[in-house]
């Protein structure tokens, strides 16, 4: 272990870009399919959810990010350091949570609505997996990428989603908003009857990024530099990346605790805590709120959005009769490429935690570790299974993801706890989390505690 100083925060607007990706994880599941399904059909008084989903998961976020600016390395080395069968775990449920091609599945339909393909839109979902693939595999840094990429999708999306809203939006649709966000719906408050657990509880663990995607930020500012992660390696594409000594995942260079490193850090904590707010919290938040919002002005009520996905196709009939079909063609094209964005960054994503942990393990061994070739290898297996997936027959995409999240909110559950007692193991007093910030996390274990077993009971013992 080298000593260095922990770096100087630099200014908020250059720290802008992890949070995009992580959002960006998000918007293909509970912002596109999830909560609009679920506005559909049973209104708007299932919004506050929403908004406290993604308020659970900003908290959530910022101990994982904690761990990686002082330490700069991953949360996955530490919790290797808890016990050395925890990288198995995340692995195995990475790969069972995120394995599914849902997103893309979805991707597909929309888009070939827009170009008259009525079947077999799984060809289109393929190629669109394929391309995207060879667009991170020759980028040269993979970080850089990923983050220009989720980017423009959300920066040219929510700006369009809102007019389309704004423009369809009625006095008394505003009313309903208002009122579904403190939990007040039509003949019910919070939870309306006969809604799925199984659902409501994908789309809480799917407002935002979900299972252990949350988890996967830690790498993220780490590629980007964050605090102690200045001093840590990048992963590079093996085809046009710059040639360099290949990275390990443990961290080399430590800090001193004194008065400098420690007001360095309190900087970093209270401007990574605004881009994660700015970014995460608030344009999660407004994007959910303004899909479910269409949704219900355009096709609550309605027969047939009780069916997987065909929700969005009548939003795009109603969007195309009250404003015009060139309106409803990009509202098409647009959902499509939320939701393919959306699955290659969560294949990305899965690939990282994945390669990470077999590498954690090999380094344990003593044996080299080539991480940029293994996560690579690993995304192009993803991609592999996600097509064999589709080929097989399995294209219903609702039913896909609702299968993965039930999965990844027993996953956020674990690592959770997990994160928790790692921070208070492996930080210094001065840096572990406040009181407050401990009383959210354990509200938070709570609630998928009890929402796992209400979903567990429903599902194998009624």
């Amino acid at each position: 272990m080298q000593i260095k100083p922990f770096p100087k925060a630099p200014r908020l607007r250059t720290l802008i870009g992890p949070s995009f990706i992580l959002i960006g994880l998000g918007l293909g599941s509970g912002e596109i399919i999830l909560w609009p399904f679920l506005s559909a059909n049973y209104g708007l008084g299932i919004v506050w959810a929403a908004v406290l989903g993604v308020s659970f998961q900003f908290f959530m976020n910022m101990e994982i990010e904690r761990y990686a600016l002082i330490k700069g390395e991953s949360v996955f080395v530490g919790f290797n350091r808890m016990w050395k069968g925890l990288p198995y775990w995340f692995i195995v449920s990475s790969f069972i949570g995120f394995g599914w091609p849902g997103m893309s599945a979805a991707s597909a339909v929309l888009i070939g609505k827009v170009f008259g393909v009525g079947t077999n839109t799984h060809y289109i979902a393929i190629l669109l997996l394929v391309l995207t693939g060879i667009l991170f595999t020759l980028g040269p840094s993979l970080y850089k990428v990923v983050e220009t990429f989720q980017k423009w999708i959300i920066l040219i999306s929510v700006p369009f989603i809102t007019i389309i809203t704004v423009l369809i939006a009625k006095s008394a649709d505003w009313v309903a908003l208002g009122n579904g966000l403190v939990g007040q719906g039509d003949g019910y408050t919070f939870i309306p009857e006969g809604i799925a657990m199984a659902v409501f509880l994908s789309a809480f663990a799917y407002a935002g990024a979900g299972g252990n995607l949350n988890l996967v930020q830690s790498m993220y500012i780490k590629d980007k530099g964050y605090g102690m992660g200045a001093y840590a390696g990048k992963i590079t594409s093996p085809v046009t990346g710059k040639k360099r000594a290949e990275i390990g995942t443990g961290a080399t260079v430590r800090f001193e605790k004194n008065a400098e490193n420690i007001k360095n850090f309190k900087v970093w904590w209270k401007r990574v805590n605004a881009e994660h707010a700015m970014v995460f919290w608030l344009t999660g938040a407004f994007t959910m709120v303004m899909l479910s919002f269409l949704a219900y002005m355009t096709v609550h009520g309605q027969s047939g959005v009780a069916q997987g996905i065909g929700f969005i196709t009548l939003e795009s009939d109603v969007i195309a009769t009250l404003l015009h079909p060139a309106v409803s063609v990009l509202f098409l094209l647009v959902g499509g490429t939320m939701l393919l964005s959306t699955q290659i960054g969560v294949f990305e994503s899965c690939s990282r935690i994945i390669a990470e942990n077999i590498a954690i393990r090999k380094e344990s061994n003593k044996k080299t570790v080539h991480l940029s070739r293994m996560f690579y290898t690993t995304l192009w297996l993803f991609i592999a299974f996600g097509i064999v997936v589709m080929l097989a027959g399995f294209n219903e995409p609702k039913a896909l993801i609702v299968l993965g999240a039930v999965i990844n909110a027993f996953a956020m559950l674990v690592h959770l706890i997990l994160t928790y007692f790692l921070n208070r193991r492996e930080l210094a007093k001065e840096f572990r989390p406040s009181l407050w910030r401990q009383g959210i996390i354990w509200l938070e274990i709570a609630f998928f505690a009890v929402f796992t077993g209400i979903v567990v009971w429903d599902k194998f013992f009624t």
